[in-house]
């Protein structure tokens, strides 16, 4: 008789960077059934799912599920996993279920890994819909990265200028007294002779969030990134 996985609960927990973490950006770390399966088989390990890889649409979400099965990279050592390992998951959507399968552990394959796990499809995707929409963690400049991301999708800045966003595109650089925006893209792309270049915003704690981000969208709207923008 096959066996068939009981059903899981997954809770999504977003996660400050510690003060020395080359990446910035707050980590959701998902939870199943009350433990975090990563604190246990990665235990010194970041999570590798950043604020800023779940600001775009759903399609884009890091934990999505869909038919098609994907592998995705739940933790890393705070560097590329490919240098030094992390933990990865298949996830794919079958039915009514989400089933995280197929786990590899990279960083250390004597750690024993999780077996297969099922989650209710609806459950699935309400806890991601509710992480997205949960801003009560977030630290100012988390909430200038939040929403600069909306504003200038809404101005359609990158076709204006001829841009694509590099990397994750719109990210926390720095917190703290010092904390910064950084906002990453390719300037002409298409044409030849592209560069990869950035704006970065400054976030005080002396202005409301809003009112930044309205300033600073108005300042890169008005310049031509190829003549305003540093180079990366």
């Amino acid at each position: 008789m096959e066996h068939v996985a009981p059903v899981s609960v997954l809770a999504l927990r977003p996660v400050l960077p510690h003060p020395q973490a080359i990446f910035r950006g707050a980590a959701i770390r998902p939870v199943i059934d009350g433990r975090d399966l990563l604190e246990e088989i990665h235990p010194d390990g970041d999570s590798s799912c950043y604020q800023e890889m779940w600001l775009g649409s759903s399609e884009t979400w890091p934990l999505r599920a869909a038919r098609e099965p994907r592998r995705v990279e739940l933790s890393n050592n705070d560097c590329v996993t490919d240098c030094c390992g992390g933990v990865f998951v298949t996830i794919q959507r079958r039915g009514d279920y989400v089933e995280w399968v197929s786990w590899e552990n990279t960083n250390d394959n004597r750690v024993p890994v999780p077996p297969e796990v099922r989650f209710d499809a609806s459950q699935y995707d309400a806890e991601l819909a509710r992480v997205v929409a949960d801003h009560g963690w977030e630290e100012p400049v988390d909430t200038a990265a939040r929403l600069l991301t909306r504003r200038v999708a809404e101005t359609d800045w990158y076709n204006r200028w001829d841009c694509l966003p590099f990397g994750y595109g719109i990210c926390v650089r720095e917190r703290g007294e010092a904390a910064e925006v950084l906002m990453r893209f390719v300037t002409s792309p298409f044409g030849g002779g592209g560069a990869h270049r950035c704006h970065v915003m400054t976030v005080t704690a002396q202005e409301s969030v809003e009112e930044q981000v309205r300033r600073f969208l108005e300042q890169i709207t008005a310049t031509d990134p190829r003549e305003s923008a540093e180079s990366l």
